[in-house]
């Protein structure tokens, strides 16, 4: 029934930010018309959270298997790191800047992920 998820990122760079995922982290894209880049992500998990605020929200983050690696390969190509590693207990999590100022999480999960047991 669903065969994958459309995620976006606005942004009011959009084209720095679209050469950010292209050139620095590598991803593949299609150019959907007009220089509008759709880009393959790698495989996804999605979870489902309690809010105590009663205002729904959704939330996005890059996933590794080593942060720290990921973390000096980013620094090297310029990236800025906006908040270091802090170790949550479910994974080790830290923060890049978008050419656009903004902060993308990024960590290195510690839970047991469906990626890792095919068929859950």
């Amino acid at each position: 029934m669903i065969t994958g998820v459309h995620a976006i990122v606005f942004s009011p760079e959009a084209e720095k930010v679209r050469a950010f995922f292209k050139d620095v982290l590598g991803l593949s894209s299609v150019d959907a018309g007009g220089g509008w880049l759709i880009f393959a992500l790698p495989p996804a998990e999605l979870a489902v959270h309690p809010t105590d605020s009663g205002a729904p929200r959704h939330e996005l983050y890059l996933m590794c298997d080593d942060i720290r690696a990921t973390l000096a390969e980013l620094r090297s190509k310029g990236v800025h790191v906006a908040r270091d590693v802090v170790d949550q207990g479910w994974g080790l999590l830290a923060a890049i800047c978008l050419p656009d100022g903004s902060e993308f999480p990024i960590y290195e999960p510690r839970h047991p992920s469906p990626l890792s047991q095919p068929g859950s």
